[in-house]
């Protein structure tokens, strides 16, 4: 994302999660798990995290890991997850025109191996789904639709990369390499290359970051593209914001041809337009995308052209030039009615962090950001940069959020285009007794396939249909299967248990029929 990058290498946490054997963890409610003030959590709420591979950020912490230590590295991260009460990971798989998987269209990515186009040993993108799936976390693959490099080189691509094979696909601009959005066989080319993860993965989303065009001037040399295909175009700028909405429009077309079930969307840079600048901006005099990245955000939003979006709101509450407390509201006016989902970008790298303003030394100001959001109906749940932050937890800024509003878990959003569709079949609770660590109950599915996950509800009085549309008896989230146990430390002589089973797109079951303890 649009931040400093900051190498986060995984110690304690990798060669925990490589040596231990013990049962996968539920997304589980807290000890203390009465919310504050009334405060009833939502059944569904996007809880995820960005794992950044570019330049090594997080995932794999450093180039030359053998194959066992990437894929210890990751398990550590969908555990960080699971543990912060998370419910999805959004992974950066084609940072820069390469590739977390053997692609037919990209060279193996850089930061796998420290050279581009070799091939590490085994595929890191069918290990993460598999193991983000194995604790019910959701995977939504992270591409980075333009960049080709992090240098400005092509002759230190690799020999058969695309840049290489079409130079003239190829503009340096800044230190880096950025294919041309103007050229209509590279926004085809792109997209190829992207789908192809998309037809060949079992990923749940797929996710664009902030970056389209990397500034607004004749510097970004497309001049020979403008003069071939700018034709009927007011000026360069609009030819270009129109090139990034094509891209945005057919990606959405060809993802739900490919699989209608996957989500898509964008975490755009969080200002759209000033109000100094456009009437229906936000009051805000921060950088706007629309005219420095020629991201025209509130008309994707507008017209529909995204499951969600998740503009990185990376300011703090009363910030003079980009007060979160004002972009809130502004983006709910947006996305008010269109069905398109609103989640928020959360700046978790800038609490405690050194060089920061002393907004970001307030222990509690994420948590506020949480606290604002409940007001605005049409937040949908937040995204965490990144997940090293996520873990290092300064200042106890993480700690707050997952006491003050993650008390329980949440499954993931429903989209309302995909409410409708057959939800899976309602599992049976076999039975429930107390063990010596609490309550054991044991879940089976009963459809043809395994549900996703099961969602655990505990009440101390008989259950009532109301009281599965929303988390205050929700006790935990657990990895579906066929047959599954699962221990309730909380669980006691007189507590009724229900359980409903949740396909991949958040579609819940009707309940299970009720076991007491006794």
């Amino acid at each position: 994302m649009s931040s400093p990058s900051r190498r986060a290498v995984l110690r304690g946490l990798t060669l925990a999660a490589a040596a231990s054997a013990a049962p996968l963890p539920s997304l589980a409610a807290s000890p203390a798990s009465a919310s504050s003030a009334g405060y009833v959590p939502p059944l569904r709420q996007m809880r995820g995290m960005w794992i950044a591979s570019v330049v090594n950020i997080n995932w794999p912490s450093k180039t030359g890991l053998t194959p066992e230590q990437q894929r210890a590295e990751f398990e550590a991260w969908c555990d960080l997850a699971v543990a912060r009460r998370l419910n999805s990971v959004f992974v950066q798989i084609r940072p820069t025109a390469d590739a977390f998987w053997p692609s037919p269209y990209e060279p193996w990515s850089q930061y796998l191996t420290g050279v581009q186009g070799q091939d590490p040993g085994y595929d890191p993108l069918g290990f993460a789904v598999e193991a983000a799936h194995r604790r019910g976390l959701a995977f939504h693959a992270w591409f980075n639709p333009y960049r080709v490099s992090m240098q400005s080189d092509p002759a230190k691509l690799h020999p058969d990369h695309p840049g290489r094979k079409h130079p003239e696909w190829i503009v340096p601009y800044g230190g880096k390499l950025y294919y041309n959005p103007g050229i209509p066989e590279v926004r085809a080319f792109v997209q190829d290359a992207m789908l192809d993860a998309v037809t060949r993965y079992d990923i749940d989303g797929v996710h664009f970051d902030d970056y389209f065009y990397p500034v607004n001037t004749t510097e970004f040399d497309d001049s020979a593209a403008y003069a071939a295909y700018g034709g009927g175009f007011a000026d360069l700028a609009s030819w270009r914001r129109n090139n990034v909405d094509l891209l945005v429009r057919e990606m959405q077309q060809r993802v739900r041809r490919a699989k209608p079930e996957v989500i898509w969307g964008i975490g755009p840079s969080g200002i759209w337009r000033n109000k100094a600048t456009d009437p229906l901006g936000s009051d805000t005099s921060g950088g706007q995308s629309y005219d420095n990245l020629h991201a025209d955000t509130r008309t994707w939003v507008r017209n529909g052209w995204l499951d969600y979006i998740a503009p990185q709101l990376y300011w703090y509450i009363g910030q003079s030039n980009a007060d979160y407390a004002k972009l809130v509201p502004w983006w709910s006016g947006v996305a008010a009615g269109t069905g398109v989902q609103l989640w928020i970008g959360q700046a978790a790298y800038k609490a405690g962090t050194a060089g920061q303003p002393a907004e970001w030394f307030q222990p509690d100001e994420l948590s506020r950001h949480l606290t604002l959001n409940r007001d605005h109906s049409e937040v949908g749940g937040d995204i965490w940069y990144n997940a090293a932050d996520v873990r290092d937890d300064r200042l106890g800024s993480i700690s707050g959020v997952l006491n003050e509003h993650y008390t329980r878990p949440a499954l993931a959003p429903l989209l309302p285009r995909l409410a409708g569709g057959e939800p899976p079949r309602r599992p049976v609770l076999a039975s429930a007794r107390r063990v010596s660590g609490g309550v054991e109950l044991h879940v089976e599915a009963t459809g043809p396939r395994a549900p996703f996950q099961f969602a655990v509800f505990r009440f101390d009085r008989p259950a009532r249909p109301q009281d599965f549309a929303d988390a205050e008896h929700l006790v935990a989230v657990v990895p579906g299967d066929r047959h599954v146990r699962w221990v309730d430390p909380d669980g006691a002589r007189g507590h009724r248990y229900h359980v409903t089973a949740v396909d991949r797109v958040s579609r819940q079951s009707e309940p299970s029929g009720e076991r007491g303890v006794h």
